[in-house]
């Protein structure tokens, strides 16, 4: 490692922060930062926006299956916070070149693989979605279950951003962490009225069996070096193991409250 670089992890590890970059250059405390950082940087914001991007898109088709017009309507706003969150994390990017007009035109966000298909932490081509939002939604309750559990592990993985190192990355994030969290929660509560009105529980069932373990593929490789310099750069805080704990803490309780068994 070079003495520049053992330097910015001293700075990052006293607290200072890193803001929007001056021309082609990002500073912490005066210094410019290492290459690596800006890149690690770009890689965590386009992750979070091919995400939301994704996750809007293949959630609108079911807005309209909802099986009440409240449900409807929350299944509405879900849909325009995500894009919403989108648009704050290609606003990121644009210091760094990256058009959001044509960034949004440049991938199908609403393309899907074959359900049968299991990527677990393999990444594929294209954008840079997590895998998750490449399997597709089917039915109501399977939208419903896939809500709760992939916005606790959204909250969750986000919660890490709010003390980045990065200025801009962690105001937004500060922002979005709310409204991400209360998705979770919008989505244990259409899981539960689609158990008690809609008796729909054996679909409910499946589709946790189904979901479960995909998004804990989200955490990604418990060896990943991404995650270990994002934890050296200051950009996150915790592993990834130690994320994917606490999301099958939570997603446990939630499925106890709900009578739905936690699959194996």
């Amino acid at each position: 490692m070079q003495k520049q670089d053992k330097d910015f992890l001293q700075r990052i590890a006293a607290g200072h922060k890193v803001d929007v970059p001056q021309g082609e250059l990002l500073r912490c405390a005066g210094e410019s930062v290492p290459i690596g950082y800006r890149s690690e940087l770009m890689r965590l914001a386009v992750v979070f926006a091919d995400s939301e991007l994704a996750g809007a898109a293949g959630f609108c088709p079911f807005i309209n299956r909802g099986p009440g017009l409240r449900e409807r309507i929350v299944a509405a706003r879900i849909v325009t916070e995500k894009y919403v969150h989108a648009d704050m994390a290609l606003g990121l990017l644009q210091p760094f070149g990256v058009n959001p007009v044509l960034y949004v035109r440049s991938h199908a966000w609403d393309s899907r693989l074959d359900r049968r298909v299991d990527l677990g932490t393999r990444r594929i081509g294209g954008d840079k979605r997590l895998n998750v939002f490449h399997y597709p939604l089917e039915g109501w309750e399977d939208a419903v279950v896939f809500n709760m559990l992939m916005g606790q592990a959204t909250a969750i993985q986000l919660a890490e951003m709010t003390q980045s190192s990065y200025a801009p990355l962690a105001a937004a994030i500060t922002q979005i962490l709310p409204r991400e969290a209360e998705h979770a929660q919008l989505g244990e509560s259409g899981v539960r009225q689609a158990i008690e009105h809609g008796g729909g529980k054996a679909a409910v069932q499946a589709a946790v069996d189904y979901w479960h373990p995909r998004v804990a593929a989200t955490f990604g490789r418990i060896d990943s070096a991404h995650a270990a310099t994002y934890i050296q750069y200051g950009l996150r805080r915790r592993s990834s193991a130690e994320m994917l704990t606490d999301w099958k803490v939570q997603s446990a309780a939630a499925l106890d409250r709900l009578g739905v068994a936690i699959p194996h």
